[in-house]
Parts: C-alpha cells; sequence; structure tokens
C-alpha cells in the first residue's frame, strides 16, 4: 500500500513513519509511504503546487496522500486526481476545517476533539472523524534518563506548555478600542468561564452586539472560501487563548504559592520572560529529544487545557502517560472514554482540588508510581501510533 507522506516541521512526523513501518494495509501488503516535502502554508489556492502535485499524484498513483493537520490546498489537488487525503489534526482550534473544501469526497478528516466531529456530522458533514491523538510509546521507552538528564530536570511538579504571555495577541491589540460595554462583557464572560471545566461557553455567549463591537475594534475578516462566523473566530482565537493566557499563569503563581518553598516546580515554555515566586522555569525544551526526560524525571506532570479544545485530550496527556509520567489533569470529557480516572490518570475539579491532589500524591509515592505505570500500559496497548494509521486506513475501505 502505497501513501504519499506530506514530511513538514510537525507533531507526529518522527513516530508515524516508524508506525508505518511496523504494520500491514488492509490488503495485508506493506505501508510503504512516500516522503514528499511540504511547507505549512495558509495558502488555500497556488496554482503552480496545485500543477506539480498533480502531476505526481498521476505519475505516482498513491492509494492515499496524508498530512498532519488539513490542508485545503492538498485536498483541491487530491479531489481532482480522485486519489483519498486523509488528514489528522492536532491543533484545536483549526480554522481551514471551515474550508468549503472539507466536504470534498476525497477527505478522511480525523478531529481529536469529540465535539468538534460531532459539530461536523449534525450538519451533516460526515468527512470529519473523531479520533484521539497517540503516543510514541516504544521512542519514549527508549529514552532512559541518565545522571546528566536528572540533574537538568528533577522536579516534584512539572508544567512543559505555553503561557500565551507573548506581547500582541489577538486581544491585547482589541483590547485598548473596545467601547466600555464590551470590554465589561468579555471580562465577566471570561470570569465565568473561568471556573467550568468541561463544557465552553463563550461563543454561545457573544451575542451580535457583542460581536459587532470586537469587530469595530479589531476586525478580523473570515477566509473567503470558508464558512465560519465571526463569533466562532472571535471566541476560539481570541477570547479562549485570552482565558488560557490569564489562567495558566495564575495556577502555576498559585502553585508556586504553596509548593514553591518545599519543593521543585519547573516550568518548560517558550515564554522565558515568566517568573513567579517558588517556580523555576527552565525555558523552551526540544518536544523529541528533551521533553520525554522531563516527564520520566518529574514525580507530577500537569496538564492545563487550551480551553477551545472543549473535550478532547491534548498530545501533551498521551506524551506524559507514553513516557510513562503521573497526569494530573483538568477535567476533559474524552479522558473518560478511553482512560480510567485514579487508574490511568487523576484529575481536579478546582483549584482548591488540584493543590489538595498535588499535596496528597507527592506524599504518596506507591500511589502515584502505580497510577503512572497503569496509564503507561494503557496506552502501550491502544493508543499508538500503529493502532491509529490501522484504523484510518482501514476506513479507507468503507464506502
Amino acid at each position: 500500500m502505497k501513501i504519499v507522506f506530506m514530511n513538514m516541521d510537525s507533531y507526529g512526523s518522527v513516530d508515524l513513519p516508524e508506525a508505518a513501518a511496523r504494520i500491514k494495509g488492509p490488503d495485508g501488503e506493506p505501508v510503504r509511504l512516500v516522503n514528499r516535502p511540504f511547507e505549512n502554508t495558509p495558502k488555500r489556492t497556488d496554482p503552480v503546487f496545485e500543477e506539480a502535485f498533480f502531476s505526481d499524484l498521476r505519475e505516482q498513483a498513491p492509494d492515499a496522500v496524508f498530512s498532519f493537520n488539513y490542508y485545503p490546498l492538498i485536498s483541491r489537488v487530491c479531489e481532482k486526481a480522485g486519489v483519498p487525503y486523509i488528514s489528522f489534526v492536532y491543533d484545536c482550534p483549526f480554522i481551514a476545517l471551515y474550508s468549503c473544501t472539507v466536504i470534498n469526497k476525497c477527505n478522511h478528516i480525523y478531529v481529536f476533539d469529540s465535539g468538534v466531529a460531532e459539530e461536523f456530522n449534525r450538519q451533516g458533514i460526515m468527512t470529519v472523524h473523531y479520533l484521539p491523538l497517540a503516543a510514541g510509546v516504544g521512542r519514549l521507552d527508549a529514552m532512559v534518563p541518565g545522571r546528566e538528564h536528572h540533574r537538568r530536570f528533577d522536579a516534584d511538579i512539572a508544567f512543559i506548555g505555553g503561557l500565551y504571555t507573548e506581547a500582541h495577541t489577538f486581544f491585547d491589540r482589541m483590547e485598548p478600542a473596545l467601547d466600555d460595554y464590551t470590554r465589561g462583557y468579555l471580562e465577566g464572560l471570561m470570569r465565568a468561564q473561568m471556573q467550568v471545566d468541561g463544557m465552553n461557553f463563550v461563543e454561545k455567549c457573544l451575542t451580535p452586539p457583542i460581536v459587532d463591537g470586537m469587530t469595530r475594534a479589531y476586525p478580523i475578516p473570515p477566509n473567503e472560501d470558508g464558512v465560519e462566523s465571526e463569533a466562532w473566530i472571535y471566541a476560539q482565537y481570541v477570547i479562549n487563548r485570552r482565558i488560557t493566557q490569564t489562567e495558566r499563569p495564575a495556577l502555576l503563581r498559585m502553585i508556586g504559592e504553596r509548593f514553591g518553598s518545599t519543593y521543585r516546580v519547573g516550568l518548560y515554555t517558550r515564554d522565558s520572560g515568566f517568573s513567579a515566586p517558588g517556580i523555576d522555569n527552565r525555558g523552551r525544551i526540544d518536544y523529541y529529544d528533551e521533553m520525554p526526560y522531563a516527564v520520566k524525571c518529574a514525580k507530577i506532570n500537569l496538564n492545563f487545557t487550551l480551553r477551545s479544545i472543549e473535550r478532547g485530550i491534548p498530545l501533551r496527556a498521551f506524551d506524559i502517560m507514553g513516557a510513562g509520567g503521573f497526569l494530573l489533569t483538568n477535567y476533559q470529557e474524552d479522558f473518560f472514554a478511553l482512560f480510567e480516572p485514579d487508574v490511568d490518570f487523576v484529575w481536579y475539579e478546582s483549584n482548591e482540588d488540584l493543590l489538595d491532589k498535588i499535596d496528597w500524591y507527592l506524599r504518596h509515592d506507591t500511589e502515584r508510581e502505580r497510577i503512572a505505570r497503569s496509564g503507561h500500559d494503557r496506552v502501550m496497548s491502544e493508543h499508538v501510533w500503529e493502532k491509529r494509521l490501522e484504523t484510518m486506513l482501514a476506513d479507507l475501505r468503507c464506502p
């Protein structure tokens, strides 16, 4: 089975080819990936690329084309060439999903948030499917920390991820021009949303007058070939990111204040300017070469989910469990369909509960290590890239 693999700098670009080499396609034949360099681009049309890619597909006659994330540009060519296009979307939100090309018959689009898949399916768009993310457990297991890794990465509590505190976010650009009513409404809405996990009501609360107020302050026009609403754009790319920008630093400050004088609290982030008492900002680390060691060298690994991900399990969580780390996460509905709480992972329901569970699991090594092992074994048996690829290839045979 021959698949053209759109090779670019993306999560999964190492693990998926390795997984493909270990499985067979639905026809019982080995899976052969043909690498085609591809640059991540927001372009939705490009006559030069389209002509060259169409010619390549006609010459190579692959069984499918695969990319991480969805590209209307690729779908347009695959539709014309009559070649199935498999895309596995690991970003959320992902505005390209609202391109009119999403209904192309060639598409087999997989999203990791079950709520997003349901949204499309309710509209009769059946080219979008729910499929959780995965981990490269074999690669992770082979990365055994040595003395130098422990020196660099040992921590009692660790968080790996962005804080969205960089300057000039959409909200930062919009806020100075907001009228008082719109600003006050949005501040109240964000405070309310920060009290609730597992349900995101931001978009539903953006009434036409509020959207008009944001548009006047900072217009973000929809794409010409897209069906995304203005409310969706502002909810996902402006408000939910602002909530995350506020929430993550606040949680870290709270943890640093409670535990920083007694325990090592490590933060790995590209936001080098962030500092707080009790928090050791260790800077950015490489996803493939360093992050697994940081996970393995921490007693507790935290997950604070980006607010635009309503139900889905972030890739960070699979990486933590797949590496054998103990995961303490906020509530996300999809966790409970795939894993068993307090057996494979632990979740918290409030800020106070988060602090209490950090305290308890730091003092109960046996329970913490048992849960970490169980989470690892569950990911290894059910949530590896081999299984995800087998599912996607099998779906090609479904009518």
